[in-house]
This record gives C-alpha cells, structure tokens and sequence, in this order.
C-alpha cells in the first residue's frame, strides 16, 4: 500500500461541497487531498436544477437567512464564472388558486431587498394578452410577474473548484473511494481505494466528509463512528423536451399542490423541465425518473400551456437525490434546504448535512470556520472576491470577451467559439493548444466535438470516460448520435 505524505485535510466527496471545501483549505494555505469514488459531479452535482437561485418559495417557509444568503451569493458567482453563470429572467404567471396577487407581490419585493442586488434587474408585471411572454399560454392567465435568478452549469462548477483546488495545491484523486479511517496518534489514518484496485493512505489532521447522499456511509462505515444527525434522501427529476416558445425567458408555474415548476430554456433549442420532490429509500447509485414523475412535471405545465407537451417529445430525463438534512418535515417540499455541520472528536471529523448548490461557497467559507480552531495559522476566508478559472474576464463582461475570443480566432465558426468561452471561458487559449485552424482541433465527432476538446478535458479536468466528457464537462451527448458517442468511447479506450 502506497503511503502518502502527510496532509492537514481530507476532503471525501467530489460534488459541489467538497469541491468547494478543498478549494477554500487549499487557497487558506492547508495541505488537501480531495477523493471522490466515481467522477466529479457523477452523483447529485450535475443532476440539479443548473441554478442559481434565492429560492423563492422557501420564503412561504420562513428560510429568510437562507435566502438572503442565496441572493447574495448570485452576484458573487456573477463575478466570480460569468462564463458558467449568466443572468435568467422568470416569468411566473398568476394563479390565484394557488397564491394571492399580494401574496407574490410580497415575496418578489423581499427577493428584490433581500439580498442587496446591484446587477440583476427587480422584478416587473406583465400583461399576457400584450406582452411576447404570453404567447405560449392559454388565455385565462392575464397577468404575470417576472423577477431575475441566474442560470449555472452545474457540473462545471464543481471540475472549476477541483481545477482551482488542484492549482492552489490540493491532490486530487477521482475514481478513488476512502474506504477506512481510524483515529491514530492524533492524526486520522485514511485508506484510499481506486477503481484499479490499487491502494495507498496518508495521515491527516482533519477530515471534511461531504459526501452528499453517502454522508451517513462514511461516519457509520468508512469511519466507524455515529452521529444523531441524519440525512433524508428526496429524489428530483427532470425531463428535456424541444423549446417551444420564442424568446430567452424561464418560466415558473405554480403547481395545485402548491410546488412550483420551472420551464427553462436549454442548451440552445431545448428546455429544461423540473423538478419532482420525491421520498427516496434506494441505492442513491440507482436512482431513476419513473412514469409517474413524467405525468406529473406534464400535467402541470399542462395546465398553463396552449400546445400541450406530451410524453412522446420528452427527448431525455435527468433524475438526481438530494441530501437534505432530515429536520422531520412531513412534506418532502417542506424539508429545509439549509445546512447543518457535525463536528466530532479530535482528530477532528466534520461532515456536512445538506445544502443547496447555490450556496456552496458559503458552505465551504462555514465548514472552515468551524475547523480553524484545529488549524490557528489558516489564512483568513479569500473566495468571495476570487474568479473561478476561466472567469478571469474584465469586469466579468462575457460579451466582451466572446467579442475578443472572436477576433483573435477569426477562423472559429461562430458557434464553437461560444461554445469553448461558455464551457473553458479564459482557459479556451489552452484548450486551442496553438491550433490556427480547424484542421488544428483534430477529428470532428459530431456536433460542436472536436479532438481537442476531449484531449483538453482528459489532460486538465480528469475526464477518463466518455460519460465524463458528452454527460458532464460538457452536454455533447444530447446532441449526437450512438455511433458517434461510440467513436468517442473508443477514442478514449472504452
């Protein structure tokens, strides 16, 4: 067994919190070993909701702190990738079955205040029988409220985090479990399986389990200890069909079971419909869409739509588990989406119960504050103000940047280079790798896929599989064919 140096953090978990955790520890001067069993993102980091949001409807359950922090952290993530985050207008249209017009009015105006907006525009009415938004609807919807959140490619930003963990020094292992660690001497030993069979350890200072949906599994099994917190598993689902309306807006529909729906628009012709909230009991590993949730998330858009989506125009569906922390709610919507530190022993063990991926900075900024008083020379909290590689733009302009990429690479057809500043952003110079031309970029496999792209992901992102490059770093699968994703897998060798 290959014996590792000694580090001050293990990170388990690759999603979105451990990401963001190691990237915090590593950029406050600790040493980092970020492990995760399968790929970045595999698990619930790259099967949400891709936003960025306040969360409106936690207001009905009086998460003001939450939300607060959520709103606040839309602007910071503005800054910090406006190549993976953008801004996304909602156009909610009024149902007075389900919420009052005041009702709405109350809880857009505290989204406005709340979180201190400087970038987003406020909130505004729409007449649906004048304005081009209500197109799509059926004509008893006369009215409707428009209010902005921002849009975010989920699994991105974790391999951003990672990326930036890596550069500011932390190892980072994927396909590599930490299948046991035990107090010993004061330091904790953790043993680390690959998906190769190979073997190796490393003592540690601390522990950060963020393990999402397997957070219990490792303080029961790889730690053999116990907590009395405990994480309910609530499975949401999505379907992708055709866009069917004209414009760049979102919509939100509220639902009769007073949930809410989000329609959004989609890698470029496609929407993005969801989510379900579902009690789940299985194998996280397992988790699947079934029939009953299609006929749900269609039944309530439904309602408001002139043209009825019907199953047969589902082209996909996405189906993730959230790890929220179990405050007893009956109603699975009702489960705050808050977090919740355990901090155990000495070694310490802190694993995190919870969370939403908009807040994850915050989270990451919380988990070590509750670790400083094992580390008294970390530096202070840094990630509010720091871009996310490739987000190093000038004033976080997007446009501008895109408008530059373009002229120094005239020879990129237009909907790659948006492509490659969307996904790479500043980092795109080292994805080209010199390339003058296409011929430059290697063998086309379909769509915007290109060689380069794959051997760049391969050589920076930790991308082994197929999957890892068309399903998550990038969404290339919804838009080829089986032959070519099986000319993908066997360039990468299976």
């Amino acid at each position: 067994m290959q014996e590792l140096k000694p580090v001050d953090l293990v990170v388990i978990g690759g999603g979105v919190n451990g990401a963001g955790i190691a990237r915090d520890a590593a950029g406050r001067g600790l040493s980092v070993i970020l492990c995760e069993k399968d790929d970045l993102a595999q698990g619930t980091s790259s099967r949400s909701g891709k936003l960025i949001h306040g969360g409106l409807r936690y207001l009905e359950y009086y998460e003001f702190r939450l939300v607060r922090e959520a709103l606040i952290e839309r602007e910071v993530l503005l800054n910090a990738a406006p190549h993976i985050v953008w801004p996304m207008r909602f156009v909610l249209p009024h149902s007075p079955e389900q919420r009052p017009a005041w009702l709405v009015r109350l809880g857009l105006f505290l989204y406005d205040h709340l979180g201190g907006r400087r970038k987003l525009p406020g909130c505004r009415n729409i007449d649906l029988r004048r304005g081009p938004e209500g197109k799509p609807i059926r004509p008893e919807f006369t009215r409707a409220f428009e209010y902005s959140d921002c849009w975010v490619d989920d699994a991105r930003l974790v391999s951003l985090n990672a990326l930036d963990a890596k550069e500011r020094g932390a190892m980072v292992m994927t396909r590599t479990a930490a299948t046991a660690a035990r107090r010993e001497d004061g330091a904790w030993e953790v043993e680390f399986t690959a998906s190769d069979g190979t073997q190796s350890k490393v003592r540690a200072k601390a522990i950060a389990n963020a393990a999402g949906p397997w957070v219990e599994t490792v303080i029961n099994g790889v730690a053999g200890s116990n907590s009395p917190r405990r994480v309910r598993l609530v499975k949401g689902s999505h379907i992708i069909v055709r866009k069917f309306w004209e414009g760049p807006q979102a919509y939100l529909f509220q639902n009769d079971d007073k949930r809410v729906i989000f329609v959004n628009p989609y890698e470029g012709g496609m929407a993005l419909i969801g989510t379900t909230d579902i009690p789940y009991e299985g194998r996280a590993e397992d988790v699947a869409i079934d029939e009953k949730e299609t006929d749900y998330l269609l039944a309530a858009i439904n309602r408001y739509l002139k043209a009825p989506v019907t199953r047969d125009q589902v082209i996909h569906a996405i189906s993730g588990v959230r790890p929220l922390y179990d405050d007893n709610a009956e109603n699975p919507s009702a489960v705050t989406r808050d977090y919740v530190f355990d901090v155990t022993g000495e070694p310490p063990m802190l694993s995190v119960f919870g969370g939403k991926i908009t807040t994850y900075r915050k989270l990451a900024e919380h988990a070590l504050e509750k670790l400083k008083p094992f580390f008294p020379a970390m530096k202070d909290a840094w990630t509010a103000t720091a871009p996310l590689p490739g987000g190093d733009m000038p004033d976080a302009d997007f446009e501008r940047f895109l408008g530059d990429l373009r002229k120094a690479n005239p020879w990129l057809p237009e909907k790659v280079a948006h492509h490659y500043a969307r996904l790479y952003g500043t980092r795109t110079k080292e994805l080209l790798n010199g390339a003058r031309g296409m011929p430059g970029l290697g063998q086309h496999f379909g769509g915007l896929l290109y060689k380069a792209e794959i051997d760049y992901l391969r050589r920076a992102e930790w991308a082994r599989t197929a999957d890892d490059v068309l399903d998550r770093r990038t969404k290339h699968g919804l838009h080829i064919t089986a032959e070519q994703r099986a000319a993908v897998q066997s360039y990468m060798g299976g």
